[in-house]
């Protein structure tokens, strides 16, 4: 899979053009996931988590005022991938574009995360409440964000393992490759919190996720 992943990006390179920055993102997202889910290769993987969010936040420029895909892709990414040089930065931008007052469910989702990542508690907590009000947006998701804002660890610990199992349940995986990133993400931010939770194994977890650097 990586393999593939790497292929697709090199083939966006030697084609530049903005409508291949996504692409591109979304192969160095793969990538990047697949080299976690080998395992031994946490740098390689770093690198290309990192290569995505560039991508996707390069492509923000050339993008319709609602394409809150990019945003939160990033943000993942750079959390899954525990760059914390870059986390910070990466959620004031997402912030500065308009994510947590933003009409879509998946703006909002972006706006969470970026508050939650820079530790503005009270406000991600409002703004995960009102997710969990909105129809269409995964309540185990929402619930996790709310959880990690309000400091509950039981809380998140319970909303957490639902979301795993809503990716263990699943048939169709971002660039076809089986891992739970949402999970990732989530417990980079509850991390961050100090309530991260020991999830069970899962055949859509790597066995090792890469420290922060």
């Amino acid at each position: 899979m990586y393999e593939r992943e790497r292929a697709r990006y090199a083939d966006g390179e030697a084609r530049p053009a903005p409508v291949q920055l996504v692409r591109m993102g979304n192969a160095a997202y793969g990538a990047g996931l697949a080299l976690l889910m080998v395992g031994g290769r946490d740098d390689e993987a770093r690198e290309w988590l990192g290569r995505a969010a560039a991508r996707w936040r390069e492509s923000w420029e050339h993008a319709p005022p609602d394409a809150w895909g990019r945003p939160i892709g990033a943000l993942k990414a750079v959390l899954i991938a525990g760059r914390d040089a870059e986390i910070d930065e990466l959620a004031r931008w997402a912030l500065e574009r308009g994510t947590v007052t933003a009409d879509s469910r998946i703006g909002r989702y972006a706006g969470t995360v970026a508050l939650l990542a820079l530790g503005r508690w009270v406000e991600a907590r409002h703004v995960a409440e009102g997710l969990r009000r909105r129809e269409g947006f995964p309540p185990e998701v929402a619930d996790a964000l709310a959880a990690i804002a309000a400091d509950d660890a039981p809380g998140y610990g319970a909303a957490v393992e639902r979301v795993l199992h809503s990716f263990e349940s699943r048939d169709d995986y971002l660039e076809d490759i089986p891992v739970a990133d949402t999970v990732l993400a989530l417990q980079a931010l509850a991390a961050r919190r100090g309530i991260a939770h020991d999830l069970r194994p899962s055949p859509v977890l790597p066995g090792h996720v890469p420290s922060p650097e």
